[in-house]
């Protein structure tokens, strides 16, 4: 089954679909050109193999300050994300410059960047600039923050409207 749900000690799954019937929306249709990304979105070619192996599978030993040894696995993640795809969920920590395993880095025009904060505001589908409102100037690391704090407006909007509707019916 492709969905389902756990509680108390019992399982339900079923086979469901959407409803939805509209065009999705894929990973590159919302990046800027590339001559609108600042120089600072573009990864340091010097860090591709530290930002490879984050987002690598793992089967390593890892040793605590107090020397507890323990075995530390994961699976691997697509490197960049592909633009043809839908976007993964957008995380609070997509922001900075360092490496990362959860943040979004895709490749445009043969380079690797990260996302900028309006890529992040159309995932979640806000307006571009939206963070930018208020009185005191809030860096890009906020913004980014913001953004995976933020739900999807859309899906929002269509869960609302489905409730509505019940509530209605009854």
């Amino acid at each position: 089954m492709n969905a389902g749900i756990f509680q108390n000690g019992t399982y339900l799954t079923a086979d469901v679909q959407s409803a939805w019937n509209g065009t999705p929306q894929t990973l590159g249709d919302v990046l800027l050109p590339t001559e609108k990304v600042p120089d600072e979105y573009f990864v340091d070619p010097s860090s591709e193999p530290k930002w490879s192996y984050l987002k690598g599978a793992k089967s390593e030993e890892r040793t605590t300050a107090e020397g507890f040894k323990w075995k530390y696995t994961e699976g691997s993640m697509v490197f960049p994300d592909p633009l043809d795809r839908p976007s993964r969920t957008v995380l609070t920590g997509e922001g900075g410059t360092s490496p990362s395993r959860f943040k979004h880095v895709v490749s445009q025009e043969s380079r690797l960047r990260r996302l900028t904060p309006v890529e992040l505001e159309r995932l979640n589908g806000f307006p571009d600039d939206w963070t930018l409102i208020g009185k005191e100037p809030i860096s890009d690391v906020r913004r980014a923050f913001f953004m995976g704090n933020a739900l999807v407006v859309g899906l929002i909007e269509r869960v609302g409207k489905a409730i509505a509707l019940r509530v209605k019916a009854k």
